[in-house]
């Protein structure tokens, strides 16, 4: 799980820096876009693809052990941030393959958009977590979980827009 979200975490900050690059001059931009392209590739195929399989296989061998899992609600409830967080992959991939059939070009989606699209993968592994930890207490507790984590997301976008801004 941990190298899953490391490789999730680190290939959108790489589509960040692509976009970075956008007003760089030209030689300097090609470089880089080439490495970042790569370097998202690799990242892609040898560590974040992998490690989603293993964390998929992990998982349902858990279920299949324990299939007592699957009567309790907060159980239910992590399977619904997964099913968000596979969601999220599929943005990525397709994320993947767009830079690299751009041959350079600009990447079509606002640099703000990327920074706060980089925050998603947090958001749900905090949710998994605390699923977990709390287990039956986070239906016991649910509006009081939902108000903490909307402030936390507004708290951090509101961050990440702050920052942009200052960038600028």
């Amino acid at each position: 799980m941990v190298s899953y979200f490391a490789g999730i975490f680190y290939l959108v900050r790489l589509f960040v820096y692509y976009k970075d690059t956008d007003g760089f001059e030209e030689q300097k931009q090609k470089i880089l876009r080439e490495q970042y392209v790569f370097m998202a590739r690799r990242l892609w195929n040898i560590i974040t693809v992998p490690a989603g399989i293993i964390m998929l296989i992990s998982g349902i061998t858990m279920i299949v052990l324990n299939v007592g899992l699957m009567k309790t609600p907060w159980f239910h409830l992590k399977l619904t941030f997964l099913l968000a967080l596979l969601a999220y992959h599929y943005w990525c991939w397709k994320k993947v393959l767009q830079i690299k059939n751009l041959n350079l070009q600009i990447l079509p989606i606002q640099n703000l958009k990327l920074r706060q699209a980089n925050e998603i993968a947090t958001f749900i592994l905090f949710l998994v977590v605390f699923t977990v930890i709390l287990k039956s207490s986070v239906i016991e507790y649910w509006w009081q979980l939902i108000v903490g984590f909307i402030a936390i997301v507004a708290l951090i976008m509101a961050t990440v827009k702050l920052v942009n801004k200052k960038k600028q």
